[in-house]
């Protein structure tokens, strides 16, 4: 189960209606990459993939693709607002470690 704080949810619904185009929710996902192995990566999205399933956080429909949702399970969003920037946070409990960006984990 994934979770969206409800800073998290404040600032996607901001970013939806400020989208120049049609949005219908939040793709989520797990790549490889990034300096430990796997990278978050999040975007809006106009309408759920074929391979992903849609849960339902806040009223913010949150699209995750099949592949990633076992390294998703249990992770929980957040957006926080710091003098080192802003930007969405990841609790995963999944990651058995993540670089100092919290962007990516293995």
């Amino acid at each position: 189960m994934i979770e969206l704080t409800e800073r998290a949810q404040d600032a996607v619904k901001s970013a939806i209606s400020a989208a120049a185009q049609p949005v219908r929710g939040l793709r989520l996902m797990i790549e490889a990459g990034g300096c430990s192995g796997f990278k978050y990566t999040m975007g809006l999205a106009d309408e759920p993939k074929p391979d992903e399933t849609v849960i339902e956080r806040g009223g913010i429909k949150v699209f995750v693709d099949n592949n990633s949702q076992e390294h998703l399970a249990g992770t929980t969003i957040d957006f926080v607002v710091a003098l080192e920037g802003s930007g969405f946070t990841f609790n995963n409990p999944n990651a058995k470690s993540s670089c100092s960006c919290g962007k990516s984990f293995s």
